[in-house]
């Protein structure tokens, strides 16, 4: 642990529910001492948003997949003592994160002038659902709503049809994403010039910016941007992209040409259209194509497309992916010890010389390490 990049360094996370822990999670795998402060009455809401109803030691199980390796220091921040604890604290952190709504940070006392005036290097990120200004700043700022309201929405899903949202909280991860790269950016510029930094993001901007290639397209675009009505996997992509039905399963096609598909597939019949043709005529060639695949299997298909040197893949479910031997190399699973129980969860992405970031440390029980956190930082 002491080798890692950001051994040292102190956060004082704020944060709640997603996308703050989420960056916090990452700051934490990198090596820096995260601590949660959290209400000594329920802590963070997420530890009682529990997932398929599943919980570990009074806590969701979800709590613990993003707020493994942190410690929690409770501290009632409507109280003066309390605050003057925390304000302790901000003096030997590091960075402050947090995801309230504007003006919340600022009644407590705790907004950045405030956090500067303690401690003149603070580095202070907060994530807003939508920013500090106009009609939609105090808006809750949940994933589903910022995906229905940022368009992301119309990127799945068919044609026609509905708009279908992720089937995971991509805003408040891309988020987190963004907050770590700017508080690396931040720390990089305090090195140089002794300077702390204050960091403002939203999920709307984030949701936003991760679409920069169709923003870029609609900007530009005459037709504007339509998903096609069969076997969408891009609005912004040609035949044959997206999931296709076989015979006994499912197969996802990316971007190749028409005539290399007509060849693997062994059919005449696709070279009647035009690489051209692929945006006017989009949903008569993935009919046909939907056609044509439904009449052999998943692993027929793959063979004579990987022959051809074409793109493609079987579509797995979690349980197929955990039995294949390209998933066990990765050796992506670590084993977390909560009490009496063990968790099962993934670890941080990154390898660092050569050595993938594992942790055995679970997330902390409310306010487990105040008592610690006081004797080492606040008295030491």
């Amino acid at each position: 642990m002491n080798q890692l990049p950001l051994n040292g360094l102190i956060v004082l996370e704020f944060s709640q529910y997603l996308s703050g822990p989420s960056a916090g999670l990452r700051l934490a795998d990198l090596g820096a001492r995260v601590i949660k402060i959290e209400r000594p009455q329920g802590g963070d809401p997420c530890r009682r948003l529990a997932v398929k109803n599943l919980w570990v030691d009074g806590d969701a199980l979800n709590f613990h997949a993003i707020n493994r390796n942190k410690e929690s220091f409770t501290a009632d921040l409507k109280n003066r003592e309390d605050l003057e604890q925390v304000k302790k604290l901000i003096l030997k952190a590091d960075v402050i994160t947090h995801n309230f709504r504007p003006g919340v940070m600022e009644k407590i006392g705790l907004a950045y002038k405030d956090a500067k005036a303690i401690n003149e290097k603070i580095i202070y990120a907060e994530i807003s659902g939508f920013g500090r200004k106009g009609p939609w700043a105090q808006k809750p700022g949940q994933d589903l709503l910022v995906q229905s309201l940022s368009g992301l929405t119309y990127t799945t899903g068919n044609g026609g049809g509905a708009p279908v949202p992720f089937g995971l909280s991509a805003v408040d991860t891309i988020s987190g994403i963004h907050l770590v790269q700017a508080v690396l950016g931040a720390l990089i510029r305090r090195q140089r010039e002794g300077k702390g930094a204050y960091i403002e993001l939203s999920l709307i901007e984030s949701a936003i910016g991760m679409q920069f290639e169709l923003f870029t397209t609609f900007f530009h675009s005459k037709n504007g941007i339509h998903r096609s009505r069969i076997n969408n996997g891009s609005p912004l992509l040609g035949a044959p992209y997206g999931i296709y039905k076989t015979a006994d399963h499912f197969l996802s096609l990316a971007m190749m040409e028409l005539r290399l598909l007509a060849s693997a597939l062994g059919w005449e019949e696709l070279n009647a259209f035009d690489q051209e043709d692929v945006f006017q005529k989009r949903d008569e060639i993935k009919t046909l194509i939907a056609k044509k695949l439904k009449t052999n299997t998943t692993r027929y298909w793959l063979e004579r497309l990987r022959k051809n040197g074409l793109w493609a893949a079987a579509v797995y479910n979690w349980k197929e992916l955990d039995q294949t031997e390209g998933y066990k190399v990765l050796e992506m699973e670590q084993e977390l010890q909560a009490g009496n129980r063990t968790i099962r969860t993934t670890r941080c992405p990154i390898i660092l010389r050569g050595k993938k970031l594992v942790s055995a440390k679970a997330a902390p029980a409310l306010g487990a390490d105040k008592d610690a956190i006081i004797k080492h930082l606040m008295e030491g």
